[in-house]
């Protein structure tokens, strides 16, 4: 019996070592990619796009419900999506879409404008996401197997700033595992990331009048500024830095929050932190700096709503400069000095698009998709904005066309609720 039983097993443990091994930079593992700031590393994709967009590759169906983005590692996509009661994580084949397992990770959000939020992290022979409800779950890559399970608001009291539900990715740090509960005992904890094993949590507090107590809807970014390996992230009272060695709140910024939903994923650059949210609120610059008791932020610069805010859809620093959508729920392209918050060109013209817009970058180019499902491409410098091309998601309706695009392998990935679009955007 103990020899079948390897041998059955012997199986599984090869394909999950192959598929660990398959992991590598070039590789999209979670949240806005290696480095959660939307930029791809890609080369030799299609500059201009050919009327009506590039070619479809492939298109996958049955998906689930939900504004999920995908990680793409190896040869498999992951994704989250509702279908019936459940939510789940999936995994799919990377060359034709096709579905390898399902596996539950909480209730759905059984709500109009429900679904999952939160991206899959994929490290090594795991992949941990979590769900609208706060279910943390770590599974087998090859499997979909649950290894184990923690709840955010059971197991650490937490809680959101708003009543829209957790948003978060988790973040795979070293040993550790990272995310945002939310509640003054665990406003962000980690965990080892092979037994789920607790190994701190930073305290939260009120830190300022602007915003509301909890999480928020971003998702935490690496930071090594002032010389200390920290974790930054937007919750209810706006941007904080926590000591990655034991959990230390380091610093915090009140004045970009907003009382309604902070959303947008900071960019760090060196010892700079830039973070921005719209219901009128603003953005600012905030340079780290060393001190006696551990790290101070000191705000470089802030610009009013008038001249940036950014409701959601995010925005990447590309050299000196960032480009997003300028405006609540309202996407207008804008590039902005990363330094001085000078505006080089944009912000107050409206293009083809309508609604907020998602934005990645790559091989000199800046993917707009719009919440009209209008996906534009748009060349990345300052000096001027100059359209390169453009195309109709598919079957947008009822839902806004939210999920971020993703580009590896010469193909762009877009999400559309219970459908995955793979397109060709190699050069030929």
């Amino acid at each position: 019996m103990r020899l079948t039983t390897l041998r059955l097993l012997f199986p599984v443990a090869c394909l999950t070592a192959a598929l660990a091994a398959q992991s590598s930079s070039n590789d999209w593992p979670g949240w806005r990619g290696p480095h959660r700031d939307a930029i791809s590393n890609e080369k030799g994709l299609l500059q201009q796009w050919p009327e009506g967009g590039p070619p479809l590759a492939w298109k996958a169906q049955g998906v689930g419900i939900g504004f999920s983005s995908v990680s793409v590692v190896g040869n498999r996509i992951f994704t989250m999506g509702d279908r019936g009661p459940t939510q789940f994580v999936i995994a799919l084949n990377r060359a034709d879409g096709k579905e390898l397992w399902a596996s539950p990770v909480g209730p759905a959000w059984d709500d109009e404008m429900g679904g999952p939020r939160g991206t899959p992290t994929v490290d090594g022979d795991r992949v941990y996401a979590i769900g609208t409800e706060g279910d943390l779950v770590c599974l087998d890559i090859a499997t979909g197997k649950l290894r184990w399970r923690k709840s955010l608001e059971k197991d650490f009291g937490g809680r959101m700033m708003s009543d829209w539900k957790y948003s978060e990715s988790p973040l795979i740090d070293g040993d550790k595992v990272i995310f945002t509960p939310g509640s003054f005992g665990n406003m962000m904890t980690a965990l080892n990331k092979n037994t789920g094993a607790k190994i701190w949590s930073a305290e939260g507090a009120r830190l300022g009048e602007r915003g509301s107590n909890g999480a928020a809807y971003s998702s935490i970014v690496v930071s090594d500024g002032a010389g200390v390996h920290q974790y930054v992230q937007l919750i209810g009272r706006g941007l904080i830095g926590v000591r990655a060695s034991d959990g230390k709140l380091l610093w915090s910024y009140n004045r970009v929050a907003n009382d309604v939903a902070n959303i947008s994923t900071p960019v760090v650059r060196g010892d700079y932190v830039f973070g921005s949210t719209a219901y009128q609120t603003g953005s600012a610059l905030l340079k780290l700096r060393a001190t006696p008791e551990g790290v101070a932020a000191d705000e470089v610069y802030f610009l009013p709503p008038t001249k940036f805010q950014n409701h959601h859809g995010g925005f990447v620093l590309v050299g000196d400069y960032i480009y997003a959508g300028q405006g609540h729920s309202m996407g207008l392209p804008i590039c902005i000095d990363f330094l001085t918050g000078n505006v080089k060109w944009g912000g107050n013209a409206r293009n083809a698009g309508t609604g907020s817009a998602a934005v990645a970058y790559a091989d000199g180019r800046l993917y707009f998709r719009y919440q009209s499902g209008l996906m534009m491409l748009i060349e990345a410098t300052p000096d001027g904005y100059r359209e390169k091309g453009s195309f109709q998601i598919p079957d947008v309706r009822g839902h806004p066309s939210w999920s971020h695009p993703v580009i590896l392998g010469g193909k762009l990935y877009l999400r559309e609720q219970n459908t995955l679009y793979c397109y060709d955007i190699r050069a030929k």
